[in-house]
């Protein structure tokens, strides 16, 4: 069912589309940037083992941290008043960034990249609800938005290697500004201006509240995932559940809330929340370990890795739209249990890996990539759809805070089962061997010979083993998501019909429009 009143976009919004593409692929790409710069760094700035970890985690912190509030000042100031503030300072950051001349300089640029990056995110989302306001429209669009961020990732990777092979290592930075200057130009002729016609106040203690409710826990399962559980980061995890309960209070009782109580009063907004944060889950629990089965099982060099990495992202290319079109003929709980299960096939033939399988891991990949961005497009529309236009700025954030919390928990609770069942396997070994794979890998090139391989294919099979159990945990929690997801979703129709735009919004876009 479509809503028949909506009017359709034409060519104008499609190319804002595009233009708004820019910024989803570069905050995507600069998650992981960094991966071959880090070398070139170190020799330059020479940073300490801490300020290495800030420059690379500084980033996602600022931007995990901040969503809600971006999504939040969005609906009150404009949505895209705030997404050209923050494509501004993301460009002034990276050239920062690029020019940095210390660790301390490159950190405060990072943030600063992160808290443009939270500006981005949320503001691109809204605008392509607010753009494509018929269901099958927006329903492509969404896929679309989905498929690029996951893509965003994988590419940031490889341009990183690519530009480090020809330039110095602050180029992987500047290659944003272009974008970002094109952005500026192009948004104001193309995007109309949405907000909330009447926000309200703006609640500032809860932007304290919220950071504290999102960085601790961010923070706690990002070192869970890398040194394993112990009481400083279970703190974390207590500290950052106690202030969400505050803030979540605090949001129930105010009429002025940063998080508008209207939104979960929709069924599909909870829900699409609640399954794309188990979509996200499964995406980066899964990255933890084909990333390193490449480079350090197969023993690939890095921007070999990478190149390897983008394979999957070919499926992705027809998944999304695919999936879109399947959910305007068929009950869309049906499409999204059935990419749930799709996805749980990616994990099930990821689970029957050994150490020499680069194809088998690379099918396995790509069908669990499929079925992770069907799931995450369409409830990612169901949830925007289900939610007032006025407030779509706070919806898209809230959906994105649940996907950064989803992909820490994924690489926490998966890689932690990986690396007990790694370290069982290796109970006899050195420490530093049994610790992680890459430790073993150094430990056998010291010991070299037979002695060395000897060491090397016992931690490759330990790691694998591990991963096959990660793989069919993963797999029994997808297949509980599909049994979900048809259970909370079933009779919703093939589209839910969107709210229509109010008149504030209405009249707003046809003023842009006319300019």
């Amino acid at each position: 069912m479509t809503n028949p009143a909506a009017p359709l976009a034409g060519r104008r919004e499609w190319t804002a589309l595009a233009v708004l593409l820019l910024p989803l692929l570069l905050v995507s790409m600069d998650v992981s940037v960094l991966y071959f710069a880090i070398p070139a760094i170190t020799r330059e700035l020479d940073p300490s083992a801490t300020q290495q970890l800030w420059i690379f985690d500084s980033y996602a912190f600022a931007l995990s941290g901040l969503l809600i509030t971006m999504g939040s000042l969005g609906d009150r100031i404009g949505r895209r008043k705030l997404l050209l503030a923050g494509a501004a300072a993301f460009g002034l950051a990276s050239v920062a960034a690029a020019y940095a001349a210390s660790p301390e300089m490159l950190i405060a640029a990072r943030v600063l990249l992160g808290i443009g990056g939270a500006t981005l995110m949320p503001s691109t989302l809204a605008l392509v609800r607010n753009l494509f306001q018929d269901d099958g429209q927006r329903g492509k669009a969404i896929a679309i938005w989905s498929g690029a961020m996951t893509g965003g990732i994988a590419l940031g990777s490889v341009m990183s290697g690519v530009m480090l092979n020809h330039f110095w290592w602050g180029s992987v930075f500047l290659i944003n500004v272009p974008a970002m200057l094109l952005l500026l130009v192009l948004v104001p002729v193309l995007v109309p201006e949405f907000k909330d016609p009447a926000p309200g106040r703006f609640d500032l203690l809860s932007v304290p509240l919220s950071m504290a409710a999102v960085l601790p826990v961010v923070y706690g399962l990002k070192e869970i995932a890398a040194e394993g559980f112990t009481p400083p980061y279970a703190g974390c995890l207590a500290a950052g559940l106690a202030f969400g309960w505050l803030f979540v209070r605090r949001q129930r009782t105010r009429d002025d809330a940063m998080v508008s109580r209207a939104l979960f009063r929709e069924r599909g907004f909870g829900a699409g929340i609640g399954l794309n944060t188990i979509a996200a889950f499964a995406m980066m629990g899964s990255a933890y370990f084909t990333t390193q089965y490449l480079q350090s099982v197969l023993g690939m060099g890095t921007l070999e890795a990478a190149l390897w990495s983008l394979a999957p992202s070919v499926f992705i290319g027809a998944a999304a739209p695919a999936s879109a079109a399947l959910a305007r003929k068929t009950d869309r709980a049906y499409v999204i249990s059935g990419g749930f299960v799709l996805a749980a096939a990616g994990f099930a033939l990821i689970s029957l890996v050994d150490t020499d399988a680069l194809w088998l891991l690379l099918t396995g990949a790509g069908v669990l990539a499929c079925g992770i961005v069907t799931v995450m497009s369409l409830v990612s529309d169901m949830a925007l759809g289900s939610a007032p236009a006025e407030k779509a700025g706070s919806a898209a954030s809230l959906l994105e805070t649940g996907q950064e919390f989803g992909g820490a928990l994924g690489m926490a609770l998966l890689g932690s089962l990986g690396t007990a069942v790694y370290r069982s396997d290796l109970a006899g070994s050195e420490p530093a061997v049994r610790e992680t794979l890459g430790g073993a890998v150094a430990g056998a090139q010291e010991l070299g010979g037979a002695a060395g391989g000897q060491v090397l294919t016992a931690a490759r099979e330990a790691f694998v083993h591990g991963m096959q159990y990660a793989a069919w945990g993963g797999t029994v929690l997808l297949l509980a998501a599909a049994v979900l997801a048809a259970a909370l979703l079933r009779g919703r129709g093939a589209q839910a019909p969107a709210p229509a735009p109010a008149p504030a919004e209405r009249a707003a876009a046809g003023e842009a429009l006319a300019h």
